[in-house]
């Protein structure tokens, strides 16, 4: 059973991105169409709350384009000098660990930029709560550059060798330009299994 959502189902989307500033231009390309995209839909953007790397392009792109970004941050990035300054809404955490429950449980959709071992376990997380039942919103892979060409693969790995169940691999949808991330989100049929690992009330 599948029912349609709309536009305004989606207010708010999480971002899953790269705070590494030493990476290709290709990649802050994509962050900054990506922030436009989604202030020009009016999209509010959940981020960690970063000011450097995709997560600060992404975060000036959608102030910069009209929209709204939420960071949600541990004091201790705070300390350590790493929070953007211009934040249309700050949440600080005591934790990496509630910071993430938060940024997912806000977002009515996620979206992974590319990224490092943070992105890739945020990526890995959701999609295992969503296996679960946890979360029910769409996650899309912005595969941009073919970057995460490698990943997908043992994906369909994991599939293949049945450590995942083959229904599983429409818990995420690839695509490989900020644009086409928003036209699936505005077109994408609400995630209603029939069947998850366990039954446990949603995030």
């Amino acid at each position: 059973m599948r029912r349609n959502l709309s536009e305004k189902n989606i207010r708010g989307v999480v971002v899953y991105c790269a705070s590494s500033v030493h990476i290709e231009e290709v990649y802050f390309d994509a962050a900054r169409q990506l922030g436009k995209v989604l202030a020009k839909n009016e999209i509010a953007c959940i981020t960690g709350g970063g000011k450097q790397g995709l997560m600060g392009a992404v975060n000036d792109s959608v102030l910069e384009n009209g929209g709204k970004v939420k960071g949600i941050i541990p004091q201790f990035m705070i300390d350590s000098g790493w929070c953007h300054s211009r934040l249309s809404e700050l949440v600080v955490t005591e934790s990496m660990h509630e910071r993430k429950f938060l940024m997912a449980k806000q977002s009515d959709a996620a979206i992974a930029l590319p990224g490092g071992f943070g992105t890739l376990e945020e990526l890995a997380e959701i999609l295992t709560w969503k296996q679960l039942g946890l979360y029910k919103n769409p996650v899309v892979i912005l595969n941009v550059n073919g970057y995460y060409d490698p990943l997908l693969e043992m994906f369909d790995k994991m599939i293949r060798e049945k450590f995942v169940h083959h229904n599983y691999r429409n818990m995420w949808q690839v695509v490989d330009s900020p644009d086409k991330a928003v036209d699936y989100l505005q077109n994408v049929e609400a995630w209603i299994p029939s069947f998850t690992k366990y039954d446990k009330k949603e995030l």
